[in-house]
């Protein structure tokens, strides 16, 4: 018995250098940086400034990727309902669905052409009334970059157009993607030289609408399917009754692991949208979604320390303390496998904005298990938050 206590002293008088030598070695790379790590106790390991709130940029995808699955479920499935009347006009009402990509348009249109028949359409009506009009997140300015697409009912491919321009020739740059007359104007007006990829027009809503409307009669075509008449916008008459409801074909988790891969804004608020709008009711609203995100991090104790004002990380007047985040991502531990990893394992999110660079997730270490991190540095180098994270992949 004596022994074993003796060997036990032995590693606790060894670990306690190396913890110490871990700690001093992320002060000198970033002396003015904040760093927190937790073991899998919750016990610090590190614990370097964290005493003021950070701007988490993408990082906050971390807080909607958690609500996401607490309030909607793993397996929630988003749905895009169609309704027909006794004059064969084609009725669209979105569901807020973030992941209308040109393959969800390949996979839906035979269904929906087997639900209402092969005999031409007279018209196609798109109702967007899920979403509000005067809908704004902060942070989404009127640009067009991709990364400021603006959340909708119904949009194709993240309410944006990804296109080759030579001249006032325009081609679709995906294969699997048609193209339209309405992304061959956008793009003429708005879009680089070359390849590239846009938002739809900011300032009017109406405009990615009618974008993802062409590109719906254009998948009905290549079904066996035929419009005749214009594409419209207009409500659904409340006689009706679905003649095809479409559910997305990823459930909610996978959407969330992409979100989380391709740090989406677009899918990140249209995911914090859905999260108020099936708590609270429709349409969605910035203002139930906030209110659905205190109720659940009440539950946590979360009140103060996380402070958000949108779901995707673009504002910065997110703000969150690092001891907060920890916990938070304590709670999120089951899903971790959604996040990206390292070579060691450990599993991640970042988060950029210009004078901001932030990383935290769960490090992958011998001696602590998956330890939590919160890395939040001012600076426009990207690389020494990583540099940080192998130090306590190694260090601990």
């Amino acid at each position: 018995m004596f022994q074993l206590i003796a060997f036990v002293f032995a590693l606790a008088l060894l670990a306690a250098p190396a913890k110490a030598d871990t700690a001093d070695g992320i002060a000198a790379m970033a002396p003015s940086g904040l760093v927190l790590v937790l073991d899998e106790d919750g016990e610090d390991l590190v614990a370097q400034n964290t005493d003021e709130a950070f701007v988490p940029a993408s990082v906050a995808k971390l807080v909607t990727a958690w609500l996401a699955m607490e309030v909607l479920g793993g397996d929630y499935r988003f749905k895009t309902k169609f309704y027909m009347d006794e004059d064969r006009v084609l009725y669209v009402r979105g569901g807020g669905d973030p992941f209308l990509v040109s393959e969800e348009f390949a996979l839906l249109a035979p269904k929906l052409v087997d639900s209402v028949g092969e005999e031409p359409l007279k018209r196609v009506v798109l109702d967007a009334s899920y979403f509000p009009d005067d809908l704004q997140i902060p942070g989404i300015e009127a640009t067009d970059e991709a990364y400021d697409a603006r959340n909708a009912a119904f949009a194709a491919n993240f309410n944006t157009i990804h296109a080759e321009r030579r001249g006032s020739t325009v081609r679709s740059a995906e294969e699997q993607t048609p193209i339209t007359p309405l992304a061959i104007e956008q793009f003429l007006a708005h879009g680089p030289a070359g390849r590239g990829r846009i938002s739809l027009a900011q300032e009017d809503p109406k405009v990615g609408l009618l974008y993802a409307g062409e590109l719906l009669i254009a998948f009905i075509e290549r079904a066996g399917g035929d419009v005749e008449g214009e594409l419209t916008t207009g409500s659904v008459p409340d006689e009706l009754k679905p003649v095809y409801v479409h559910e997305q074909s990823r459930p909610l988790s996978e959407i969330v692991g992409q979100m989380l891969l391709g740090s989406n804004n677009y899918i990140a608020n249209q995911l914090f949208l859905e999260v108020g709008a099936h708590r609270r009711g429709s349409p969605v609203s910035l203002e139930k979604s906030l209110d659905v995100a205190q109720e659940e991090l009440a539950e946590l104790e979360l009140i103060d320390a996380i402070q958000l004002v949108e779901g995707s990380g673009i504002s910065r007047d997110n703000r969150f303390t690092a001891r907060g985040l920890a916990v938070l991502l304590d709670d999120f531990r089951p899903h971790a496998e959604l996040l990206r990893s390292t070579r060691a394992g450990s599993r991640y999110k970042t988060g950029t904005f210009s004078g901001v660079r932030t990383l935290a997730g769960f490090a992958r270490t011998s001696n602590h298990g998956d330890a939590l991190f919160v890395i939040s540095l001012t600076g426009n180098t990207g690389k020494l938050r990583f540099r940080i994270l192998s130090a306590i992949e190694r260090g601990f």
